[in-house]
């Protein structure tokens, strides 16, 4: 059977979905690979390296997906337009890719229309068994590396401290906001750079890791605090009094601090603010701010997409697709992530695609299938239209929903999402007779990460 690897043609993406490394693992299986021409040029690896990993290099996009069995992708395909790279695919191809779903209903819409069964690597459920699959989380911990470098890049002060004839200069103070994977990593990367490093998050039990990194934990630590998680790593909803109490501790940290890097994001919602205006004109001359949530709209109140915007003598750092400015990093990692993916999907005996849609990887992360968009996630899809008698549609308790409750706990000043509605409320066409049966519904995963990146 035949692979597709495309070059991504989306604003921005540097990334590819395959590797030298994979595509040896690939051919090893039985599978013919052909990689478009210069796919991963952005990411440093040639098509003399594809081709020496026994990949074929297809001239252009119509060659490299013609007959192709399986599309390997790092961005879903693009539906309509003059880059349409859906039109004319096979009905049943399998397209495996980022596909930010909760976002992307139009483009849902279309992939179901077309009978494509799309697997979104971002539904990958947070499991023992997944975490070789798990994208947000390769990804992410570049992102958080990467944004110290950039925040230094832009920052015109050293890190550490410096003792030297002429005087002592004292070391840059960073506050992480979020202490998921991004945070984590963001936070051991400026204690190597020598930075006295503060970090907060809404979860109790992430005081632990950020102190086992060297950072200090920022929060009102009252009983309440020490309640604030379920058995499950939930977060729960706090009182309005403690929100303005800790509302006011970030203010006042984010006053001190030469740097904030800020991590928080929600599938599906605009990013929650959680630096106001008024926190950035509260930061000394010369501090910087680095918004990993820019694309969904921004933790920073004054971030802007795609560039580095100057406010009130603050440098405000907006870069787009942060893994993607590792290219090359950010490509291994990912391609090793689809390639562990694609194994659940590969009969290896028989040489050819075999889905187990009782296995609840595959059904936790398939978005649509037989014309249809299937995950139980996206019912909303549906125009609000009542389930089919015979599938009973319940949204059980996913990541996406602590996600929701953990932003809940943002500063009382920030504009939380709590009360955003969900971006495909904006009534966007749904498949016509979408049926939400097959297959299964997924069960709710286990994640604990308070809502960071």
């Amino acid at each position: 059977m035949k692979i597709a690897i495309p070059k991504e043609r989306r604003a921005n993406e540097t990334r590819v979905a395959a590797s030298p490394e994979t595509v040896k693992k690939m051919i090893a299986l039985g599978c013919d690979v052909m990689v478009e021409k210069g796919a991963g040029s952005s990411a440093s690896f040639t098509d003399e390296a594809f081709k020496a990993a026994g990949a074929t290099i297809g001239k252009d996009a119509a060659t490299t997906y013609k007959d192709a069995a399986a599309i390997l992708k790092v961005q879903k395909p693009i539906a309509g337009g003059k880059d349409d790279e859906i039109k004319g695919l096979a009905k049943s191809t399998v397209v495996i890719s980022i596909a930010d779903p909760y976002r992307s209903i139009k483009e849902l819409d279309a992939f179901a229309k077309s009978e494509l069964t799309t697997f979104a690597m971002d539904f990958v459920p947070r499991i023992t068994r997944a975490q070789s699959m798990d994208v947000l989380s390769s990804q992410s911990n570049l992102a958080g590396y990467k944004a110290i470098l950039d925040g230094a890049a832009v920052f015109n002060r050293a890190f550490p401290m410096m003792m030297t004839a002429a005087g002592t200069i004292a070391p840059a103070k960073v506050f992480i906001m979020g202490a998921g994977v991004a945070g984590l990593q963001a936070i051991a990367t400026a204690r190597r750079l020598g930075a006295v490093v503060s970090a907060t998050d809404v979860r109790p039990a992430s005081k632990e890791q950020v102190e086992s990194l060297g950072a200090s934990f920022v929060a009102v630590e009252d009983d309440e605090f020490k309640q604030a998680e379920t058995a499950g790593g939930y977060a729960k909803e706090m009182s309005d009094a403690y929100k303005a109490k800790q509302a006011a501790l970030i203010a006042e940290t984010i006053a001190k601090v030469d740097m904030v890097i800020t991590t928080a994001l929600i599938p599906g919602r605009p990013a929650p603010v959680l630096v106001t205006a008024d926190m950035v004109k509260s930061m000394k001359p010369g501090s910087v701010i680095v918004d990993l949530a820019v694309e969904a709209g921004g933790n920073c109140e004054l971030s802007q997409a795609g560039k580095v915007a100057v406010k009130h003598d603050v440098s405000i750092v907006g870069y787009d697709n942060m893994p993607g400015r590792l290219a090359t990093d950010a490509s291994s990692l990912y391609s090793r992530n689809v390639y562990n993916f694609f194994e659940l999907l590969f009969d290896k005996e028989a040489k050819s695609l075999k889905i187990d849609w009782t296995d609840e990887i595959i059904k936790g992360t398939c978005v649509t299938h037989e014309g249809s968009i299937v995950h139980p996630a996206l019912a909303h899809a549906e125009k609000e239209k009542p389930a089919p008698k015979s599938a009973t549609v319940k949204k059980a308790e996913t990541s996406t929903d602590a996600v929701e409750k953990a932003v809940k706990k943002a500063p009382a000043k920030a504009k939380t999402s709590s009360k955003a509605k969900p971006a495909s409320k904006a009534k966007a066409p749904a498949s016509k007779g979408a049926k939400v049966a097959k297959p299964a519904p997924a069960k709710p995963e286990d994640k604990k990460d308070g809502g960071s990146v």
